[in-house]
C-alpha cells in the first residue's frame, strides 16, 4: 500500500472512531454506485478487497437487484455477510416467520468489502437490527486475524454511531478446513479477537456459532458443510435455531404471552409477567438482598421477564455468574417442573434448596453430552422429584442425576453464567 493511502486510512479510521464524522461517511464515499471501486485509494479499513472478474460480476448483480428494493427493504433486520449469508436466500429460507428481513450477503466478500458498502447496503435501509457473519474469505486471502478484527471494529463503530441502541448480533466465524485455506487455529484466533472487540458492549450479542458446527478437530462437518465452507439445509437450520432465542429476546419473535396453565396440584413459582417472589441473595450466607416484586428486570438487567419466560441474557462481559432465588424455602418433599432453552454452548444451573443441577446446552457445554432426546436451542423439560432430601432429576425423561443429595430446606434458584438461558413454566407441587 502506498504511504499516502496508509495515512488516509489511519486518519479515516481515527475520525470515525472518535465520532468526528457522521456514521458511514467513509463507507459511503465509494459504495454508492453499482460498480466495485477500482482501487483501494481513499477506502477505509485494511486487508483484501477482491477484484476477480467473477466477484465484480456478483457485486454488480447483487447491487442491481438491491437498488430496486431500497424502499421495500426499509426497517428490516439486515443480515450482512458473504456467500454463506447470500446462499440462505432473500427470505433466509423462511426461517423467521413474521420478521421483515433483508439479505445483504455477497458471495466472496471480505470484511473490508462489507465496510465500504455498509452505508448503501445496511444503514440506508434504516435497519431495526443487524446480524453479522464475516471474515472467512479474508482468511483465504491470507489476511491476519488482527487485520480482520480491525475491520469489524470499524463496522461496529459505524453501526453504533448510526444508532447506539441498534441491536447487533455478531456470529462467530463458522469452522471450515485447512484444505479450504481456512485452518481451525486461524478461525479460533479470529473468534477470540471478535469476542475481545465486543466484550463489555451491551449493544452487541455474541453468538457462539463456532462450537455449534465444529468437529473434534475444529473443522466443519461434511454432513452440514459438504464443501467444508458452505452450509446445506441442515446447517442453515442449525444457524436459524441458534438465532431464534436471541431474536425472541430482542422482540422480533415470540411476542405474545405464554398461556400455559399448571397441572392440578401444581403452583407457579414465576407468574410470567414480573419477578414477584424472587430476589438476589448473598452467595455465601444466603441472606436476602434485593427483592424484585413487580419488576420486569433485575437491578443489573441480567434477568428479564418476557412473555412468560425468565430470560437470563447473554452477559456483555462474556461470562458473569449471577443467581436469582425464590424468597420461599421448601422443606417438604416436592416435584419441580420447568422448561429451559439455551443458546449454543450456554452455561447455567438450577439450584435445588442450594445444590446446583447443571442446566446447560448439554451437547456442547456438558456434562450430560450423550442425551438422546435433548432438543438443541429449543425447549427441554426438567423434572426434579425430591423425596427424603434426595432428588431424582430428568431432562425429557432421561436421567441426569439419580440421587442428588439435598439439605433439609432451601429455596429454588436460577443461575446465569455464559450465553443466554431461558426458563418458563416453573411450577412446584409439595407433598406431605
Amino acid at each position: 500500500m502506498k504511504q499516502i493511502n496508509l495515512v488516509s486510512l489511519l486518519l479515516a479510521a481515527t475520525v470515525l472512531l472518535l465520532g468526528l464524522a457522521p456514521a458511514g461517511a467513509f463507507a459511503q464515499e465509494k459504495s454508492v454506485g453499482l460498480e466495485l471501486p477500482a482501487t483501494d485509494d481513499g477506502l477505509p479499513g485494511a486487508g483484501p478487497i477482491r477484484r476477480y472478474d467473477w466477484f465484480q460480476n456478483v457485486w454488480k448483480e447483487r447491487h442491481e437487484v438491491w437498488s430496486k428494493r431500497v424502499d421495500q427493504d426499509q426497517k428490516s433486520l439486515v443480515f450482512l455477510g458473504d456467500s454463506i449469508t447470500q446462499g440462505w436466500g432473500d427470505d433466509l429460507g423462511g426461517s423467521f416467520k413474521g420478521v421483515k428481513v433483508a439479505n445483504r450477503g455477497i458471495g466472496g466478500d471480505t470484511t473490508r468489502g462489507m465496510l465500504i458498502r455498509l452505508q448503501t447496503d445496511v444503514l440506508a435501509l434504516k435497519p431495526t437490527g443487524v446480524v453479522l457473519l464475516m471474515g472467512t474469505n479474508d482468511l483465504e486471502e491470507n489476511a491476519e486475524p488482527e487485520v480482520i478484527a480491525g475491520n469489524l471494529k470499524l463496522i461496529l463503530a459505524a453501526l453504533k454511531k448510526y444508532d447506539p441502541k441498534l441491536p447487533v448480533i455478531l456470529c462467530q466465524v463458522f469452522p471450515s478446513s485447512e484444505t479450504a485455506k481456512r485452518p481451525a487455529e486461524k478461525i479460533k484466533a479470529l473468534n477470540k479477537l471478535y469476542a475481545a472487540a465486543v466484550k463489555g458492549d451491551a449493544q452487541v450479542t455474541l453468538l457462539e456459532t463456532w462450537p455449534l458446527f465444529a468437529d473434534e478437530q475444529g473443522n466443519a462437518k461434511v454432513a452440514e458443510f459438504p464443501d467444508l465452507l458452505h452450509p446445506n439445509a441442515a446447517g442453515y437450520a442449525k444457524w436459524a435455531a441458534a438465532l431464534k432465542p436471541i431474536l425472541a429476546t430482542l422482540n422480533y419473535l415470540e411476542t405474545t404471552d405464554d398461556d400455559f396453565q399448571p397441572e392440578a396440584g401444581f403452583e407457579s413459582l414465576f407468574n410470567g409477567k414480573d419477578f414477584t417472589g424472587w430476589d438476589f441473595r448473598d452467595q455465601k450466607t444466603m441472606e436476602h438482598q434485593a427483592a424484585f416484586d413487580g419488576q420486569v428486570t433485575t437491578t443489573d438487567g441480567r434477568y428479564i421477564a418476557k412473555h412468560g419466560r425468565v430470560v437470563v441474557s447473554t452477559p456483555a462481559e462474556g461470562r458473569r455468574v449471577q443467581q436469582l432465588w425464590t424468597k420461599r424455602e421448601f422443606s417438604k418433599d416436592f416435584v419441580l417442573k420447568l422448561e429451559f432453552r439455551a443458546t449454543p454452548n450456554a452455561d447455567s444451573g438450577v439450584f435445588i434448596r442450594k445444590p446446583q443441577l447443571q442446566c446447560r446446552d448439554y451437547p456442547l457445554a456438558g456434562p450430560y453430552k450423550t442425551l438422546k432426546h435433548y432438543r438443541a436451542q429449543d425447549w427441554n423439560e426438567l423434572v426434579v422429584v425430591v423425596k427424603n432430601n434426595v432428588a431424582r432429576c430428568t431432562c425429557n425423561d432421561e436421567v441426569l442425576e439419580e440421587a442428588l443429595t439435598l439439605p433439609a430446606s432451601g429455596p429454588i434458584g436460577l443461575e446465569g453464567d455464559s450465553g443466554q438461558m431461558e426458563y418458563r413454566r416453573i411450577r412446584i407441587k409439595e407433598t406431605p
